[in-house]
């Protein structure tokens, strides 16, 4: 392992308030081991911060793509930032 960490800002758009979204990322982003937030947006669309090891960010970004099943993802944006180790765990923010 290199110990590489990388952080990206992800857009989710489509059916993903009110769907347990926020819940269903932290879930995953902490099974993984990922640091960041995710938080709604007041245009519909959910933000996730994520910082960690390259695969285990890609496995989150990947399922985001989905969501839970009450989502449905219509569109993903996802840009790569500079991590900054702010993050000490993963957190859903109001």
């Amino acid at each position: 392992m290199s110990g590489a960490v990388c952080r990206v800002r992800v857009a989710v758009e489509g059916r993903v308030h009110g769907v347990n979204f926020r819940a269903f990322t932290s879930e995953h982003a902490r099974s993984l081991g990922l640091k960041g937030y995710v938080k709604n947006l007041p245009d519909g669309s959910v933000e996730a911060v994520i910082e960690g090891d390259p695969e285990g960010v890609e496995r989150l970004v990947e399922a985001l793509k989905e969501g839970p099943p009450a989502a449905y993802v219509t569109g993903l944006r996802v840009e790569e930032e500079k991590p900054t180790g702010e993050f000490v765990d993963f957190e859903i923010r109001r």
